[in-house]
């Protein structure tokens, strides 16, 4: 959505943490909360006990989060613009929406009016499985609150439509006026720590720092000067998920990978593996030998965040010191510092005394944290845009105009995901994470109390689909998609819905994404990896 790139684009919650217990209703989807954000989860729950919020969730899957709903709303998997569309449908037909807000902040509203007519209740329950009933209900319980957020995950990102979802979120809010106030708001929860400084200072291919453009020769300009070199490319560089593919065909011949292990975490991991043995040369950098590292030709030892000091920008903008509270190994460093013995021996001094020296630089060429020291966040972190020294920081975004000046709609339409259940592959995969293990368990894996916790990995199946399928609790089973298989263990489970199973992406020996479907949002490139048929047998 053009009006709101500066907080979307970047995945960034245009509300705080704790600004969640200021709304009167609380919209969770594509979020895991209590799993994946179990400190945010108790923000929800403490609003909900002690200043009576109520709480919508949209998930597949019956969470934990649900025992503390007033609507559960489970839709098919892939069907998220479909019953968002549905909501805003029964909202603008009963005069819920905000017109004051309309025609101040926002345009294009006619032309997105039109394009829900087609989604009434009864038309949505057709595509999401969501009773006509349910999404009426729903729908007049956000659009009557005072104020309401948004608060999602990758549940609603890691779609082929993804971009859709995120953009049908935001008409959401705006439809009803609930950006810019306190309580309101569409925050994404970020899934690691830092990723939003990641992409705060250019790790994206199309951005530098503040998500200025590669493409723009004004930015370039300005940061030649800054860096003192002249020709810098305007052209825009490839994704991590264009980056595979082309050294599956040879076009791509080294990579560097720091703090990533894409033979665990990328879709379709046999694809994934022979692209990377296509590789000339692979360096990976990180803390522990991962099963990426173990495939490179150099492997560099870094620090981890106890062990060197620097910021960390979370998920609610907030940009946050860092300190060393422990030496680390004698051969590990910090990242910077690699990174900059590279840029020195290929020609370009990189010299910098330490962290702060580095966050000076990034100052200098980023407006929105120009107005950040290390002084000023010495106690306690500041929001970004935080333009000048003697700016507070922006807690809440959007408070007097977007990005663009006025938000604009987009009229959406529900494209299906990229592959359905058949009678080949009878049933749909999601996948997600659990509350004892994380990410690709570099860390949490080296832990022998969360490995007793959570062992290994497992296919989560309701039980009428157990009886369909022949399967028992605690059975070893071989699960299946057009790209690979892996053996689990079964767990039948009241979590689980008819017709969907779960399993978490966290163990190598058992990986999930040897199932996922790599085909990606043509705008983002994020995988659909919440979303692919598979079928089940016996391992035996």
């Amino acid at each position: 959505m053009a009006g709101l790139a500066a907080a979307f684009g970047s995945g960034a919650m245009t509300n705080t943490i704790a600004d969640i217990q200021a709304a009167d209703v609380i919209l969770i989807t594509g979020s895991n909360t209590s799993e994946n954000h179990p400190v945010i989860s108790s923000i929800i729950k403490r609003a909900i006990k002690f200043k009576g919020a109520k709480l919508i969730v949209v998930d597949p899957r019956r969470i934990k989060m649900t025992d503390h709903a007033d609507y559960w709303l489970r839709p098919n998997l892939g069907t998220d613009t479909a019953w968002i569309n549905g909501l805003m449908h029964v909202i603008v037909k009963e005069n819920l929406h905000d017109q004051t807000f309309i025609e101040n902040r926002t345009e294009g509203f006619e032309d997105f009016k039109k394009s829900l007519e087609k989604y009434t209740p009864e038309f949505v329950e057709g595509i999401t499985g969501i009773g006509a009933k349910k999404i009426v209900s729903a729908a007049r319980l956000f659009g009557n609150a005072k104020v309401a957020s948004i608060v999602y995950c990758m549940g609603i990102t890691q779609h082929t439509s993804g971009t859709d979802n995120v953009k049908a979120l935001a008409n959401l809010s705006m439809l009803c006026g609930y950006l810019g106030v306190p309580g309101g708001g569409v925050n994404p929860l970020r899934g690691q720590n830092n990723v939003q400084g990641a992409c705060d200072m250019g790790g994206l291919p199309n951005v530098y720092t503040a998500y200025q453009q590669v493409a723009d020769p004004a930015v370039a300009r300005k940061m030649e000067k800054a860096w003192k070199v002249k020709g810098l490319s305007t052209k825009v560089g490839l994704k991590v998920t264009e980056m595979i593919p082309k050294a599956h065909a040879g076009q791509l011949k080294g990579m560097y990978i720091v703090g990533e292990n894409p033979l665990v975490s990328d879709a379709d991991l046999n694809h994934v593996e022979e692209s990377l043995k296509n590789l000339d040369f692979l360096v990976v950098q990180d803390i522990f030998l991962t099963e990426t590292a173990k495939m490179a030709d150099v492997v560099l030892p870094s620090l981890c965040f106890a062990e060197k000091d620097g910021t960390f920008s979370n998920t609610e903008r907030r940009v946050q010191r860092i300190r060393k509270a422990v030496d680390g190994p004698e051969q590990a460093k910090e990242d910077w510092w690699i990174a900059s013995q590279i840029g020195t021996r290929m020609g370009f001094p990189m010299e910098y005394g330490n962290s702060e020296a580095i966050f000076e630089e990034i100052r200098r060429v980023t407006p929105s944290y120009a107005g950040l020291t290390y002084g000023r966040i010495e106690q306690t972190g500041l929001h970004w845009p935080c333009p000048t020294e003697k700016h507070p920081g922006t807690p809440i975004l959007h408070g007097q105009q977007f990005t663009r000046g006025k938000g604009l709609f987009h009229p959406l339409e529900w494209i299906p995901p990229a592959e359905q259940a058949d009678n080949d592959y009878p049933l749909l995969l999601t996948t997600g994470r659990v509350l004892y293990q994380y990410h690709t368990g570099t860390m949490t894996m080296k832990s022998e109390g969360l490995n007793e916790r959570a062992p290994e990995s497992f296919v989560e199946i309701s039980r009428a689909d157990a009886d369909k399928f022949g399967v028992k609790h605690d059975q070893m089973v071989t699960i299946a998609s057009r790209r690979g298989e892996i053996q689990v263990k079964v767990k039948v489970s009241s979590m689980a819905v008819e017709g969907t199973v779960f399993i978490p992406f966290h163990f190598a020996k058992a990986a999930a994404n040897r199932l996922t479907n790599a085909k990606l949002d043509p705008l983002s490139g994020i995988p659909e990896f919440k979303v692919c048929a598979v079928k089940i047998k016996d391992a035996a």
